[in-house]
């Protein structure tokens, strides 16, 4: 099954926890803060959205970080997703 968004949403795959800090120090699974750095799986065709016209600016396959309490939270077969709209996504990771 994959998911295809509509309209100017984005599906995003949050990257993995930091697991320790920079000093190294080993932090567990509920000290860890969520990352709001996230992969780009899913693009929707953007389009004619609230009478404005939305070019969307991401891609498939792109880093990116959104706002940190954006999206709706979607688990599919296993996998866990964020669906947000792409005013959420705040900018791209080069």
């Amino acid at each position: 099954m994959k998911l295809r968004p509509l309209g100017d949403k984005v599906v995003l795959k949050q990257l993995e926890a930091e697991e320790t800090t920079k000093s190294g120090i080993i932090l567990s699974s509920k000290a860890q803060e969520k990352p709001q750095e996230a992969l780009v799986i899913a693009v929707g065709p953007g389009g004619v959205i609230d009478g404005k016209e939305v070019k969307m600016q991401v891609k498939e396959g792109e880093k990116v970080i959104y706002s940190k309490y954006a999206g709706t939270e979607v688990k599919l077969e296993g996998e866990e997703y964020i669906i947000v709209k792409q005013n959420d996504i705040v900018a791209v990771v080069e």
